[in-house]
C-alpha cells in the first residue's frame, strides 16, 4: 500500500501514532511525505530518524522548513527564535543528517500523482515541474551547497520566465515548490499572506485556482497551506493539516485506485472514508 502523509514539522509520536492506525509496514507498503518532515514540533531528530530508518519505503520531500534547516546548518541563514532543531544540529551524527536532508526530493510523480510542498504556478505542466525541481535536486546534493544555499533566498525574481538562468531561475523554483500559496492568473507570486483563499489579496487567487493552469486535470497532492485544512478533490489534495498547530496529521491512501484517508487529531485517529 502507498500513503500520502502530510507536514510532520517534528511531531514524531504523533506520525507514529498515524502508522500504527494505518497498518503501516516498511517491508511491504511505502510512505510519501510532502515536506516540513522538521522544525516546529517537538521531535525534529526523532522525526528524521523514524523516516531514515525506513530506507526506501520513505520518500521525503523537502519543503521549506527543512530547506531552512540546511541554511542553519550552513551558517547561512540565523535560527529563528521559533526553531526547534536544535537536537540535530546538536547531535553527534549532524553532519549525516544534513547530508541525508539535502539529497531529497522536490517533486515526485507517482500513481498518476504529482507531488509536491506547496503547488505550482500555471505555467507549469507536470513535466515541465519535475525537470525543474530536478535542476534544483542536483545543486542540493552537489559539492557547492553552501554557495548554492546564499542564493537561495529573495522573493524575486516574482514571475516566471522561460529565460530565467542561473540563481536566479533556481531561486523562484524553490520559491513555487516551497513556498507558493496565492499568484496572479499570469503567475505573479505573492508570500506575504498566509490566509485561506477567501481573503486572497486582490488580483490574487489560490495558484491551484488559476484558470487554464497547464497542470489541470493532472492530480496534485500537497502540503505547506494548513489554513486550507483537508481538500479532498478528484485531482487536488491538500494534507497539511496542521498537526504542529493543534490540528490533525492526514495519511491518505493512493494506490490501486482506492482512496483512504486517515486523519489522527491527537491521540485519537478516525478513518474519514474511502473514495
Amino acid at each position: 500500500m502507498d500513503f500520502l502523509i502530510g507536514d510532520v514539522q517534528g511531531c514524531c509520536n504523533a506520525l507514529d501514532r498515524l502508522l500504527a492506525e494505518i497498518g503501516f509496514s516498511p517491508s511491504r507498503d511505502r510512505l510519501y511525505v510532502l515536506g516540513d518532515l522538521v522544525n516546529r514540533g517537538p521531535q525534529s531528530l526523532a522525526t528524521l530518524q523514524r523516516l531514515r530508518g525506513f530506507g526506501d519505503a520513505a520518500i521525503c520531500l523537502l519543503g521549506n522548513h527543512d530547506l531552512h534547516l540546511l541554511a542553519v546548518s550552513q551558517g547561512v541563514r540565523p535560527p529563528h527564535r521559533t526553531d526547534t532543531f536544535d537536537d540535530i544540529l546538536g547531535d553527534r551524527e549532524r553532519e549525516g543528517w544534513i547530508d541525508w536532508v539535502r539529497r531529497r526530493a522536490l517533486a515526485v510523480a507517482v500513481h498518476g500523482w504529482l507531488l509536491v510542498h506547496a503547488g505550482v504556478v500555471p505555467q507549469w505542466d507536470s513535466a515541465r515541474t519535475l525537470a525543474l525541481a530536478a535542476e534544483v535536486e542536483a545543486l542540493l546534493a552537489g559539492p557547492d551547497l553552501h554557495e548554492f544555499l546564499q542564493r537561495m533566498y529573495g522573493n524575486e525574481p516574482p514571475q516566471w520566465h522561460d529565460d530565467l538562468a542561473g540563481a536566479e531561475r533556481w531561486r523562484f523554483v524553490i520559491n513555487v515548490l516551497t513556498r507558493i500559496r496565492f499568484c496572479t492568473d499570469d503567475g505573479r507570486l505573492e508570500f506575504g499572506t498566509k490566509t485561506d483563499p477567501r481573503r486572497a489579496p486582490a488580483g490574487y487567487r489560490a495558484w491551484f485556482d488559476v484558470p487554464g493552469r497547464l497542470t489541470a486535470g493532472q492530480p496534485i497532492a500537497f502540503g505547506h497551506w494548513s489554513a486550507l485544512g483537508l481538500i479532498d478533490r478528484p485531482d487536488l489534495l491538500a494534507i497539511d493539516t496542521g498537526c504542529v498547530w493543534g490540528g490533525s496529521l492526514t495519511a491518505v491512501r493512493i494506490d490501486g485506485g482506492r482512496r483512504e484517508i486517515t486523519q489522527l487529531r491527537c491521540d485519537q485517529a478516525q478513518v474519514l472514508g474511502t473514495v
